[in-house]
């Protein structure tokens, strides 16, 4: 009987101490390498070239940690992409400050998704978990387009498009980056901090989702942060940006909705703590003619409770730019705003149409 347990326990221990096969390590050094590798828990991404018209797609287990330790470059060509996917729950994804390289010199031509065919995202990004030190460098058109199934954090990312700030041979004189949005936000549950922005459209784009927190972000050039254009059958609701800098961007802070949209909501957005120096065109903008500018406001999107009243949001534009403008449509914009911790300067009073009670804000209050 002895024996008999003796035997029983080895079996159990032997048993219990063979690891399961997702705890395996996979190296991922090509795209033939994917499939095995996204079979573990730990995937370690060495340097290597994605040929060109393949998406680098990891589909991966829930809980799994990725490691990047070297460059990822991709080959050109016209496609709509994506050039990059990451799918998966409770992801721990480690970009350990490398380049994802999408050379955007080879697409851009000055007028982004209205002119050559680009792969648009660069990187499609349909996790949760934590994201975190990922360079993403020349993106050809939109950087990341974000769409998690539950909470994820994104920290110490970096976009750098700022190579798209000069005319190349396609641009006839224009910057030749253009619809290169640093952040695009369709998600709930979103976190992004620390993190770095310098390219040609919006830093931030959130277009629909709950539970956002956009904050110590640096923006650079570009259309600041904005929340829209929102459509129809759209929700944003509970936002914050905090702690952010904006400079030489076409408009710190805005809001825009699709003339024609209806049965949409924005709701509860708060800006605390927030710098913004030398815009061009406005300081705050909340618009509801997109894609016109200022033009004649729709009324399907109702906004409410836009909020600059904890910590001081400072922002300064040039001279003849607007430092705060406001374009609603008829009873779309409800409520009392609290704007009493917004400080503008530099620039001439924006046109106010058809807002709710603000109160607190002054012009040129230094």
């Amino acid at each position: 009987m002895f024996s008999l347990l003796v035997l029983i326990s080895l079996f159990t221990f032997a048993k219990a101490a063979v690891p399961r096969a997702t705890d395996c390590v996979g190296t991922i050094s090509s795209l033939s390498d994917v499939s095995a590798a996204v079979q573990c828990t730990t995937v370690n991404i060495n340097s290597f070239t994605v040929p060109a018209r393949q998406t680098f797609r990891l589909d991966l287990l829930q809980g799994t940690t990725v490691n990047v330790l070297g460059e990822i470059l991709f080959g050109n060509t016209s496609w709509k992409g994506p050039l990059f996917q990451v799918t998966g729950q409770d992801i721990e994804f480690k970009g350990n400050g490398h380049s994802f390289d999408g050379g955007g010199g080879y697409y851009w031509d000055g007028l982004g998704g209205k002119g050559s065919t680009k792969p648009c995202p660069m990187m499609r990004i349909d996790m949760s978990g934590t994201f975190s030190d990922v360079h993403v460098i020349n993106c050809p058109e939109r950087c990341f387009a974000i769409n998690n199934p539950a909470p994820l954090v994104i920290n110490g990312a970096v976009v750098d498009n700022s190579q798209g700030d000069y005319p190349n041979d396609k641009s006839n004189g224009r910057p030749a980056g253009h619809n290169t949005d640093g952040f695009d936000v369709s998600g709930n549950d979103v976190v992004i901090r620390n993190s770095a922005v310098l390219n040609q459209d919006d830093c931030l784009a959130i277009n629909k989702g709950k539970n956002i927190l956009f904050q110590n972000n640096y923006c650079h050039g570009g259309h600041g942060v904005s929340i829209g254009s929102i459509s129809s059958n759209t929700v944003v609701e509970n936002v914050s940006i905090l702690d952010n800098k904006v400079v030489n961007s076409v408009t710190a802070f805005r809001i825009k909705t699709d003339k024609t949209a209806t049965n949409s909501r924005v709701s509860n957005v708060t800006y605390s703590d927030n710098t913004a120096t030398n815009c061009s065109s406005y300081g705050v903008l909340i618009d509801q003619s997109y894609p016109a500018t200022e033009g004649t406001p729709g009324n399907g999107v109702i906004i409410s409770d836009i909020s600059f009243n904890q910590g001081a949001t400072e922002l300064s534009v040039v001279q003849d730019a607007q430092m705060a403008a406001v374009n609603c449509g008829k009873d779309s914009c409800t409520g009392t705003w609290d704007w009493s911790s917004l400080k503008t300067s530099g620039g001439k009073i924006g046109k106010i149409q058809n807002t709710p009670t603000i109160i607190g804000y002054t012009t040129n209050p230094y």
